[in-house]
């Protein structure tokens, strides 16, 4: 068994180092064929459409999607369906981005003439640079490959990987030409942890009104202590007369008292409160807040307007339970 696991495993490395090499040769017959390539989708007035049949248009599929969540908006359009009517998503000043390892795909080459009554721009990713779909695209793409990592050379793998790498090379040169922001990834990725980081901001995720603990400078500690268990975060902020935060009170600093001994419990909040403590503004990223907290090795944070007024409290686990 061990040996057939060697031989498996070796099988497979050489599978992956042919597929390498297969981009590492694509990448050396790269020319300005690609930097075309690059000014006709930036200079696009209308849709980029990404089209290909079979495993082609699986991969025209994902491509798409690469491209839409790194700035540049795309939509697949099967060649089917568009010789029977969705052709009609095509329209003047559009770019269409053909793929075909043969260039000889019938369903793709006979919607070929109609793309050129409408006008638009084609790109050919295809192997065979003589081919009828290689002849009347704007720009070809050489994404040809010796040989399918297919031992009957016959199972779209290698060229498959060849498109695939060849479309994310056009997203992410494309993605650095936009200045697309992290920010901006964020936007088309809500529910990820990325998203996630850099669009909630700390009023999104904040206790406050009744939640938030806060008592008076003045407030004895037994009501301080009161105030900080019942709202279940473990502190409480102090506050002045006017409303501004002068401190912060958490378990930790009672636990601190108690092993200290003598009679604290006459004490006032002022008396056993930590002064000036940290605080955050409601409309920073949660991201940064969760940096602060840990630099500071804090599980929470007082989240104050302009004023110094306590607005809310976030804590560490309020981050950590959306993934962060």
């Amino acid at each position: 068994m061990t040996g057939e696991r060697t031989t498996t495993a070796s099988e497979g490395r050489s599978i992956l180092m042919q597929e390498a090499d297969a981009i590492r040769s694509m990448a050396d017959r790269l020319d300005g064929s690609f930097d075309a390539a690059i000014e006709l989708l930036l200079a696009c007035k209308g849709k980029i459409i990404i089209a290909g049949m079979g495993k082609s248009g699986i991969i025209g599929q994902k491509i798409a999607a690469t491209l839409s969540s790194t700035g540049t908006t795309a939509v697949f359009l099967h060649p089917a369906e568009a010789a029977h009517g969705d052709l009609g998503v095509v329209a003047r000043h559009d770019v269409v981005v053909c793929l075909s390892k043969s260039g000889m795909t019938e369903e793709l080459n006979f919607i070929i003439p109609a793309l050129r009554q409408l006008e638009v721009s084609i790109i050919a990713f295809t192997g065979n640079l003589r081919s009828y779909l290689a002849r009347n695209a704007d720009v070809v793409l050489d994404v040809g490959v010796a040989q399918e990592a297919c031992p009957y050379d016959l199972a779209p793998t290698t060229s498959t990987t060849a498109m695939l790498a060849m479309g994310d090379a056009l997203a992410i040169c494309l993605m650095k030409r936009k200045n697309f922001t992290d920010l901006e990834f964020a936007l088309t990725h809500p529910k990820g942890s990325l998203g996630r980081q850099l669009t909630m901001r700390v009023e999104d995720l904040m206790a406050r009104e009744e939640a938030l603990p806060l008592v008076d400078e003045e407030a004895p500690l037994a009501d301080l202590i009161l105030e900080m268990t019942s709202k279940r975060y473990g502190v409480s902020g102090v506050v002045d007369r006017s409303g501004r935060l002068t401190g912060i009170f958490t378990d930790g600093d009672l636990r601190r008292l108690v092993q200290q001994g003598g009679d604290f419990l006459g004490r006032t909040a002022r008396a056993v409160m930590t002064p000036e403590p940290k605080t955050v503004s409601p409309d920073l990223l949660a991201k940064h807040c969760l940096e602060i907290l840990e630099t500071y090795r804090i599980t929470q944070l007082m989240v104050c307007d302009s004023d110094n007024h306590p607005v809310g409290l976030i804590h560490i686990h309020d981050l950590v339970s959306l993934g962060m």
